[in-house]
């Protein structure tokens, strides 16, 4: 237990379920059992450990669920539906970690925390919804939806890659972290703190009250703020390849083990980074570094050991 550095990891939802399962209860420990077997040997070794993941398909699956259970129970808002998904997800990583470090013999404790996070109501991304949620509806049955239910003429819809339409929520960026003093008190006292899930549940401050609104944070930004807010030592995202890569998919494709915030600038500006697959990630390294972080590391979850040893991964520096 002699090191002590403070890293920050951010899982993805789809790690939690992945392309093609239900997405039972049991699909989702298997899946997080297999995740977190890397972080385990993190925590033996000394590291202070902030979990921070994704929740797309849980939150699919909820707004699924209002949708089919309309008719009988009242329907809850994005934000709580975020909540529960933020306390089922906890659950789940909690009871997987602890077993696995009582296998261990490690004495680490973990907690749980649901995290909201500020947004301003001014951001223009509120005017812009672009974040699809929920189940996806033929042109038919949107028109019905429509016609039964007046809330629904009010959402905004888009069809999304032919697979049909699904209503879309604004992705307003993070402004502030309310629960960042509790996150760093236990990080503080060498919990395992599992935070900011989805993206924490969006708040909005009217006449000094916080009020939760429909919208999505996205996961990585407000990772992004979170492990600058707490001053992690590391900011470690977790995708599906071990290291970034200029060119991805094309002949000359070429690794990245290193790169500075203005190297990540150029790359973003000559449209390496695509919007749906790196460019958030590295959009919220920047924003970590530029908001006094000291560094970034991005790799596949099998790597985590290897990367943080230097032996593969992405490097992103001041």
């Amino acid at each position: 237990m002699a090191n002590h550095k403070r890293v920050l990891i951010a899982i993805g939802g789809n790690a939690i379920t992945q392309e093609g399962q239900v997405g039972t209860i049991a699909e989702q420990m298997e899946n997080i059992e297999q995740s977190l077997s890397p972080v385990v040997k993190m925590l033996t070794d000394g590291y202070d450990l902030i979990i921070t993941h994704g929740n797309g398909p849980q939150v699919g699956s909820a707004l699924i669920k209002e949708e089919t259970s309309k008719n009988k129970v009242p329907a809850y808002p994005l934000d709580i539906l975020n909540a529960q998904t933020q306390g089922s997800i906890g659950v789940l990583i909690e009871q997987a970690l602890k077993n696995k470090l009582r296998l261990a013999r490690s004495t680490r404790e973990v907690a749980t925390l649901i995290t909201q996070v500020l947004v301003d109501p001014k951001d223009p991304r509120f005017e812009n919804p672009s974040k699809p949620v929920g189940p996806f509806y033929t042109e038919e049955q949107l028109k019905q939806l429509k016609s039964e239910e007046p809330s629904a003429r009010d959402f905004t819809w888009v069809e999304d890659s032919g697979r049909g339409y699904r209503r879309v929520v604004p992705s307003p960026l993070p402004v502030d972290i309310l629960n960042k003093k509790a996150i760093q008190s236990l990080a503080e006292n060498h919990f395992v703190v599992v935070a900011g899930g989805g993206g924490g549940i969006p708040v909005v401050e009217d006449n000094g009250q916080f009020i939760g609104v429909e919208a999505v944070i996205d996961k990585d930004f407000a990772s992004a703020l979170i492990a600058a807010q707490i001053e992690a030592d590391i900011f470690m995202i977790l995708t599906g390849v071990s290291r970034v890569m200029l060119n991805y998919g094309k002949p000359n494709q070429v690794e990245l083990a290193e790169m500075t915030v203005a190297q990540a600038k150029k790359y973003m500006n000559e449209g390496q980074f695509p919007k749906g697959s790196m460019g958030p990630k590295i959009e919220a390294a920047i924003s970590y570094i530029e908001n006094g972080g000291k560094q970034v590391i991005i790799t596949s979850i099998d790597k985590v050991e290897a990367a943080l040893n230097g032996e593969t991964g992405t490097k992103i520096v001041r």
